[in-house]
């Protein structure tokens, strides 16, 4: 079965901010449904700005199947950053998951698609605002 590390917040990520046992709970169930060995998750530290748990998580790749996070709307918000952790990902040949959106990466592709998603929601607060 695939191992994978969970991977929650304990600040708000874009806009959001949402309980860890809720968001333990949702990838739980997402990993239920994809038949994946969920490991405990590690909790990012709730200093704006802070990887240091998501940098950890990608260190232990070598010994697990890859990660599940609550969404990837966690994921770092600098772009060079975010490539950092798709490239791991993709040297490990290894996978990344985002519970809430239903969504994973595993291949250079998937990864492309998942940078998309993240551009946009980081951009539509721009645009809506130039409607008002």
């Amino acid at each position: 079965m695939i191992k994978v590390r969970g991977y929650i917040f304990s600040r708000p990520f874009m806009g959001d901010r949402v309980p860890q046992h809720v968001q333990n709970l949702v990838i739980r169930d997402y990993c239920e449904r994809k038949n994946l060995h969920f490991l405990l998750s590690s909790t990012e530290y709730s200093m704006k700005g802070s990887q240091l748990i998501l940098e950890q998580a990608l260190c232990e790749l070598s010994e697990i199947d890859g990660l599940a996070a609550y969404s990837l709307y966690q994921l770092p918000e600098d772009v060079n950053k975010r490539k950092r952790v798709y490239d791991k990902i993709l040297t490990y040949k290894k996978s990344i998951h985002f519970a809430v959106e239903g969504l994973s990466a595993k291949t250079q592709l998937d990864c492309e698609k998942i940078e998309s998603l993240w551009r946009i929601r980081q951009f539509l607060p721009k645009c809506l605002n130039g409607l008002g």
